[in-house]
């Protein structure tokens, strides 16, 4: 016979506020934000000139050391432009993680180029310099004046690495080879603001750097993204094309195919304000990641979040690997069960090696982007997460999985 519920007890349960949900990463709007974005309504420069345009470049440049900065509408742009005036060119193949977010690929290809998608060394999740190396080194040749490889015939137009989730790829490796076969190095550090590796920050090491300010990045600006070099004939060249190449701008000349990919004043006023905040941005995630890790490392069948002993991560969306061969479910279930309980997760992005998008494209290696691709899960980490829904979150991942 079943007992009755006590109708007292119902009613408290039924009043009872439902725990709100906790989203994946939510940007932290706390410091001057507002007061800025009104300045630049009250002057009437919201467009893509103004003072906090320039602002936000002469202050990025400085926090990172650089010589220059270039502000764009958003991380891709960042990259296609990049990819331009550090030579590539249509028909050329660019080196790249195959384990990532699909922008870099779709920007090689908007310049007319071929992505050579490279797998992911297993520790720290980054491109693998080795398969990088044994490409160069055995699957290409000089040609015509330049480094080609052999299967295509295509020449070898740069190379670009990603530091994803927020950990920088290792790159003095990389650097040797770009010297060695004359090769552009790009950075993509759309992920990786605040990273370091070896001491000195991510986005100081290549010819050029992306930065990505999109909504769920450590630092926002709505959209919009960045592109750093020391080299003041590529700032001069990148800041051309960004703003459509005009040539004599009241008589409407334009002397090259530009792109309209310049910053808003509003966006910028923006950046300048989280700008000021970025310390407390990346202590914050830091912060977070030292409690997941405290938490979560005990668990059977986690890994969490590397951290390589010369790198200093921005750990930008926090992830944990699940094997479901000795966890107690794999990530898509513990996703579900997350979602349950009002707590977003995300899986990692398909590796570009698999992407009907990039079909037909060389791969070194894959089994491990792919293994990283079934296992990996991204747990709320918002720079503004409080203690006790971080708290939540541990709880609703142990009980999935069995703790």
């Amino acid at each position: 016979m079943t007992a009755l519920a006590d109708p007292t007890e119902a009613a408290e349960r039924a009043a009872r506020p439902a725990a709100a949900r906790i989203p994946l990463c939510v940007p932290e709007i706390a410091g001057a934000e507002s007061r800025y974005v009104q300045d630049c309504l009250a002057s009437g420069w919201v467009s893509s000139v103004g003072g906090y345009v320039t602002r936000f470049e002469r202050d990025f440049a400085a926090r990172l050391g650089a010589g220059h900065a270039v502000a764009t509408v958003n991380g891709t742009a960042a990259l296609h432009a990049a990819l331009l005036v550090a030579g590539v060119e249509p028909g050329d193949e660019v080196l790249l993680p195959s384990f990532t977010f699909i922008a870099p690929a779709n920007a090689v290809r908007y310049a007319g180029a071929r992505p050579v998608l490279v797998d992911a060394e297993p520790a720290t999740w980054q491109i693998d310099p080795a398969l990088v190396e044994t490409f160069l080194a055995r699957h290409c040749e000089p040609a015509g004046g330049a480094l080609r490889n052999r299967a295509s015939g295509r020449r070898v137009g740069a190379l670009l690495p990603v530091h994803v989730l927020g950990h920088p790829a290792d790159l003095d490796p990389l650097i040797e080879l770009a010297r060695k076969y004359h090769l552009p190095l790009i950075e993509d550090a759309a992920e990786s603001l605040g990273a370091t590796y070896r001491g000195r920050p991510a986005g100081r090491f290549g010819r050029l750097a992306c930065f990505s300010f999109n909504g769920n990045k450590v630092m926002t600006t709505g959209g919009g993204g960045m592109i750093v070099t020391d080299d003041p004939a590529l700032a001069a060249r990148t800041r051309y094309l960004t703003t459509t190449a005009k040539d004599d701008p009241r008589e409407g000349v334009h002397g090259a195919v530009g792109y309209n990919y310049r910053l808003t004043n509003l966006q910028a006023a923006m950046g300048c304000a989280q700008l000021e905040r970025l310390d407390t941005l990346l202590a914050a995630k830091r912060r977070i990641a030292a409690t997941y890790k405290a938490a979560l490392q005990d668990l059977p069948g986690v890994t969490v979040m590397p951290e390589a002993p010369w790198a200093g991560s921005a750990f930008w969306l926090y992830s944990i690997l699940v094997d479901e061969t000795a966890a107690a479910c794999d990530s898509r279930a513990l996703r579900a069960r997350l979602e349950a309980a009002g707590i977003e997760s995300r899986c990692f992005w398909q590796p570009l090696h698999l992407s009907p998008a990039h079909a037909g494209a060389q791969c070194l290696g894959g089994a491990v982007a792919e293994r990283l691709y079934r296992r990996l899960l991204s747990l709320p980490c918002s720079c503004g997460l409080s203690a006790a829904d971080q708290d939540r979150v541990v709880a609703a991942v142990r009980e999935a999985l069995g703790a």
